[in-house]
């Protein structure tokens, strides 16, 4: 694959797989009428992320600002950042083994999309590992939280891009074809 499309490197998806995109809007998105129910939950939980990685790297630079106590941060480090990494990778597991063969199915010519998204979600697996690594060297007092903020900045980077391309590709699908055969 195209190293531009790696998620450390890219900066969108390419236009070939953001026609769909073009017909369904995002600011549009919230009008449609198959919008109530699935959509809506899943760009929840991807709002949930962007929170939970918000929430983390926010307090990483108190800490390391000196605004923050390491009791303080140590407990928030193991709920948001526990919560992040088990509920990223249900949420994964759900898309790789059901959304995204049912919605790949619907539209063939966004194939090449979803192999990317999935790929992601490979990536994101070892990112995931490394922010766990970096959270519980924190935690155990082996690590500053400095090292752990620029491991929060590295993931988050990676979390929104991918983010932002899983919607455009899949939302609009979703919007199209209804939520049939992924409830």
């Amino acid at each position: 694959m195209d190293n531009t499309l790696d998620l450390k490197t890219r900066t969108g998806l390419p236009e070939a797989l953001r026609v769909l995109v073009a017909d369904f809007p995002r600011d549009e998105w919230q009008a449609h009428a198959n919008f109530a129910g699935l959509v809506a939950f899943w760009l929840d939980r991807h709002m949930m992320f962007r929170r939970l990685s918000e929430a983390l790297r926010t307090d990483a630079e108190a800490a390391v600002d000196g605004k923050m106590r390491p009791e303080q941060l140590h407990p928030r480090i193991s709920r948001f950042g526990g919560m992040l990494v088990q509920q990223l990778h249900g949420h994964h597991q759900i898309e790789d083994m059901h959304y995204f063969p049912v919605l790949s199915a619907k539209e063939t010519a966004l194939q090449r999309g979803f192999d990317i998204l999935d790929r992601d979600h490979h990536a994101m697996d070892g990112l995931l590992d490394r922010f766990t690594r970096s959270a519980n060297g924190v935690l155990q007092g082996q690590a500053e939280p400095g090292t752990f903020r620029e491991e929060v900045l590295s993931f988050e980077a990676m979390l929104l891009r991918h983010l932002e391309d899983e919607e455009d590709l899949i939302v609009p699908v979703i919007l199209k074809h209804g939520p049939d055969g992924l409830q």
